[in-house]
């Protein structure tokens, strides 16, 4: 990798993007440029490059993304199917670059790994065996495999030797599907620990596909770290992150890294989002540690940039750092960080600056849905909106409101909301319907909860389809078994097709 930038947009809707799309491509769709683009691409010189399928999206995508001070933006020539036929290759799902370099590792370093059923006859023998699931603490709530203990990704080598202090524990890694199992078993493997060492082959998905059962609503987390067990940890850590390439730098080093205009510097605070929460370095952004290497795409959507990682530990910012430098990226690890001015709080998003358009108040619109001379528009994700929404609001996505005007139904105002104060207002300044005044809903939709009114479910009406997001195999419990074990397929062919991508530049120590 030649260090020089660039932001490749696929302005696309989710869905869209997850049915192929450039490796290192990032999924901004057109109808969250305002609420995305600033911490996504925060240096308004660099060269970004947008495309569509030729729906039209990446015209308006580059107006949009000039008028918000970028000076450097580009219409792909010939949009994804320019980039097909010059013959380069077309990656499907999302976080693809991700999971191809998980993929790369394991052929690489032959992780170790066991099939579901081996696992479930050690844990009904009660055999020595700890299961260490690596995923967001939510996803591990919705069903995991029994007796397992949520330990996310960047936890694992900082955690381990206390969850298994005994060095002849079997430890079993798992995950969903095999990205974030690979990387988690393999840097246990890279930190040295002593422990027999296992990815649980296929995950989740694998464990469903034998027709075992898993577990639903678990709650066991790790413990805390101290002592010699702590400090093994970052010994181990660091030795792995030097051998990745590695920098660490105090913060003079990164107040002068950040003053370096003609680079992107992306901060991020490796740690779970309760300790970021309770205290953090101003411009640092949450970013746990393990979802940091399975999201580049999503957090860090400018290749070539540089990556300084804060930890109060340590640990966690050197493995996840050294994943990262294998990936291509220039990393640096900020030591003492924590030692000066903190804040609290969850991190925010940083929204472009919306537009000045009639408003309406809760208790107004309240009143106006009771006399049916109101239409409210709800801009939210499909599965927000399915979760709840305002009794009688229609689903519709921004980004096509101009062809869905015609299918609403009645002919009084319009009122536009989002579970964000700020989209309805774009929306609003944006849209003109004939005969119709148009307001955006002041607060959004967390304005007419906090107001005490209650919220209808289901996806009863929709002017689109809702393909604004891509519905992961890997997640809920629903999935049927024959896209689990297309997704599996899918992973297994991936290095295959980084061979033929010859772009990405990763290397595996």
């Amino acid at each position: 990798m030649t260090r020089q930038e660039v932001a490749l947009l696929d302005v696309r809707e989710e869905h869209a993007y997850s049915q192929g799309h450039p490796l290192f491509a990032a999924s901004l769709p057109l109808s969250q440029v305002e609420l995305q683009i600033y911490d996504r691409v925060p240096r308004r010189d660099t060269p970004i490059v947008v495309y569509d399928n030729g729906e039209g999206f990446a015209a308006k995508a580059v107006a949009r993304i000039e008028a918000l001070g970028y000076r450097n933006v580009k219409h792909l020539r010939g949009d994804l199917a320019g980039w097909r036929n010059a013959g380069f290759e077309l990656f499907i799902d999302v976080n693809s670059a991700s999971k191809a370099f998980g993929e790369l590792v394991e052929s690489r370093r032959h992780t170790p790994s066991l099939p579901a059923p081996e696992v479930k006859k050690l844990l009904d023998e009660k055999a020595d065996v700890v299961v260490m699931d690596v995923r967001r603490f939510d996803e591990y709530q919705t069903m995991n495999i029994p007796t397992g203990v949520s330990v996310p990704g960047a936890e694992l080598v900082l955690r381990a030797r206390t969850l298994a202090p005994n060095p002849k524990t079997t430890i079993i890694v798992n995950c969903a599907g095999r990205t974030r199992s690979i990387i988690g078993t393999q840097s246990l493997v890279n930190a040295a620990l002593p422990n027999p060492i296992y990815a649980l082959r296929n995950g989740t998905m694998g464990w469903e596909l034998e027709g075992i059962p898993l577990d639903h609503g678990s709650s066991r987390r790790f413990k805390e770290v101290s002592g010699q067990p702590l400090a093994e940890a970052q010994s181990a850590a660091r030795a792995v992150s030097y051998r990745a390439g590695v920098k660490v730098i105090d913060r003079p080093a990164l107040e002068a890294l950040a003053l370096d205009a003609a680079r992107t510097l992306y901060c991020f605070d490796v740690r779970t989002p309760e300790e970021y929460a309770k205290a953090h370095i101003p411009g640092f952004r949450s970013a746990q540690g393990g979802q940091l290497v399975q999201e580049t795409d999503v957090f860090a959507a400018v290749r070539g940039a540089r990556i300084v990682l804060a930890d109060d530990l340590g640990a966690r910012a050197h493995m996840t750092g050294s994943w990262l430098a294998q990936m291509g990226w220039e990393v640096y690890v900020l030591q003492g960080g924590f030692d000066g001015p903190l804040i609290t709080g969850d991190w925010k998003p940083t929204y472009a600056d919306p537009p000045s358009v009639p408003l309406i108040d809760v208790r107004t619109l309240h009143g106006r849905l009771a006399s049916g001379d109101v239409t409210v528009v709800d801009l939210a994700s499909s599965p927000a909106y399915r979760k709840g929404h305002i009794p009688g609001a229609w689903f519709a996505i921004r980004s096509w409101l101009p062809n869905l005007m015609a299918r609403l139904p009645g002919n009084g105002d319009l009122v536009f909301t989002a579970m964000n104060d700020a989209l309805p207002r774009f929306a609003a300044a944006e849209v003109t319907a004939a005969g119709r005044s148009v307001f955006a809903l002041d607060g959004g939709t967390p304005a007419w909860v906090t107001a005490g009114h209650t919220l209808e479910e289901g996806l009863a009406r929709c002017l689109c389809e809702p393909v604004d997001v891509y519905r992961r195999p890997y997640e809920g419990t629903d999935s049927p078994k024959a896209a689990m074990q297309a997704y599996l397929d899918w992973e297994f062919g991936l290095v295959a097709q980084l061979e033929r991508d010859s772009t990405h530049g990763f290397y595996v120590i």
